[in-house]
């Protein structure tokens, strides 16, 4: 592959979309050809979109259980009081547009033999189904922590309801309180995410309520994109002073948290200390969506191998598993990745019903992250299809290709970089809900 620079990958990402990067014709299965996709989220509504587009004439079938989605994506601009939760939620009106079935309702039930699914009091056949189911978390893995606990100390790690909590939790504290924020051990949904939370908090904080602090509790010694969060931290937010906005503590200062106390609002870690706060962002492991342990597609590890090549599941036959609940090499679990891995699967599928070859697939990821509103840092990559020792091809990333934010940029820079955030977004919901 010819190298790609950073600059020129931003460019290609934010702008017009492509298909992983593949040259792929307009194909008709010329059949009666049924492909059921469930979950409207970033994977499964490009995967969706991207067979209609390819065949006009295939039988799309859109499942998605809830009538409008809120992107994890720019929730912590909303949690920050930079944006309001409504700029981030759509419904599928542009999906339904393009001539696909797009049905509200939840899934019960995937036979894998009969290629049926059941969905409200309808059962829908397939001959390819592509399951999308995001995540779930391990509730179990930090004592008592549950769902119904995630109301008093929010996770807000899918956006909607639990964007609100947090905050309207973070408008209510009086100044001089403490929010702690525990991100969780790798892998999980986007990998920069909480540190992204913490500044745009810090920001908030520093504006309203000076007195208080972001303390982060972080199960893993190391983080995403961290020399450029901390370098903004300095500027910022006084990081490493005694009068710092945001104090990071990691694994190796035994910050794990592994037991919270709801009542106290406290954090406890491996090792028996504890920490309280006046608000409580536990951010717990986390595993495939429930779809997925539910109807066979994850293994031991929580989540779901599949032949990276066309996302088919290893454990399922004729079922395609993308987004975050799959395992994707060294692809993050990110928005842009599971638009990339939809864009793959969608000529996969094409291909085998056709039973024509599949062309060579790469794929991309971007991830931007707003350390303040004028101030975004960013990732890029490229990747491609290698063979390990065990025989079996797994996704890498392609040296030099792509690349992370310039440590030495100026305020100038990372403005742009805030612009180019928005423009990413508009880009990649538009291409999502038309």
């Amino acid at each position: 592959m010819a190298h790609i620079s950073r600059r020129q990958f931003l460019q290609t990402a934010s702008g017009a979309a492509v298909l992983g990067t593949l040259a792929w014709p307009q194909l008709s299965v010329a059949s009666s050809a049924k492909v059921v996709v469930v979950g409207g989220g970033s994977g499964g509504v490009i995967t969706a979109r991207y067979l209609k587009a390819l065949d006009p004439a295939l039988d799309v079938t859109l499942i998605e259980r809830n009538a409008h989605y809120y992107t994890c994506y720019m929730s912590n601009e909303v949690i920050g009081g930079v944006r309001k939760l409504e700029s981030i939620r759509f419904d599928y009106d542009g999906v339904r547009k393009q001539g696909l079935n797009v049905v509200i309702a939840e899934v019960t039930a995937i036979d894998a033999d009969k290629h049926t699914v059941t969905a409200g009091d309808k059962t829908f056949a397939y001959d390819k189904l592509v399951v999308a189911p995001g995540i779930d978390f391990d509730f179990e893995a930090i004592d008592g922590y549950s769902p119904e606990v995630a109301k008093q100390l929010p996770h807000a790690w899918k956006a909607g309801e639990q964007t609100h909590i947090l905050r309207s939790q973070l408008e209510a504290m009086d100044d001089g309180g403490t929010v702690i924020i525990t991100p969780p051990a790798n892998p999980f949904r986007c990998p920069p995410g909480p540190y992204e939370r913490a500044s745009l908090i810090a920001q908030y904080l520093k504006k309203h309520k000076p007195k208080s602090k972001v303390l982060m509790l972080d199960a893993k010694a190391k983080f995403s994109k961290q020399g450029l969060f901390e370098q903004g931290w300095t500027d910022l937010y006084g990081y490493g002073s005694a009068n710092s906005l945001i104090e990071w503590l990691g694994q190796q200062d035994a910050a794990k948290v592994v037991a919270v106390d709801a009542a106290s609002k406290t954090a406890i870690t491996e090792f028996g200390d504890e920490f309280q706060g006046a608000v409580l962002n536990i951010i717990p492991p986390q595993k495939a969506g429930k779809l997925a342990t539910q109807f066979g597609l994850a293994d031991d590890t929580g989540w779901c191998p599949v032949n990276m090549r066309t996302f088919a599941s290893t454990l399922q036959a004729d079922i395609h598993v993308i987004g975050d609940a799959c395992m994707a090499g060294s692809m993050p679990k990110s928005a842009y990745s599971a638009n990339s891995q939809g864009k793959v699967c969608a000529a996969a599928i094409i291909s085998a019903l056709r039973e024509i070859d599949l062309p060579e697939p790469s794929y991309l990821n971007t991830c931007y992250s707003f350390v303040a509103k004028d101030y975004s840092v960013s990732v890029a990559a490229v990747y491609a299809l290698e063979k390990q020792d065990n025989g079996q091809a797994s996704i890498v990333s392609i040296e030099g290709a792509g690349g992370l934010s310039p440590s030495d940029a100026g305020a100038a820079v990372r403005k742009q970089e805030a612009k180019n955030a928005y423009a990413w977004y508009k880009n990649i919901t538009r291409e999502m809900f038309g």
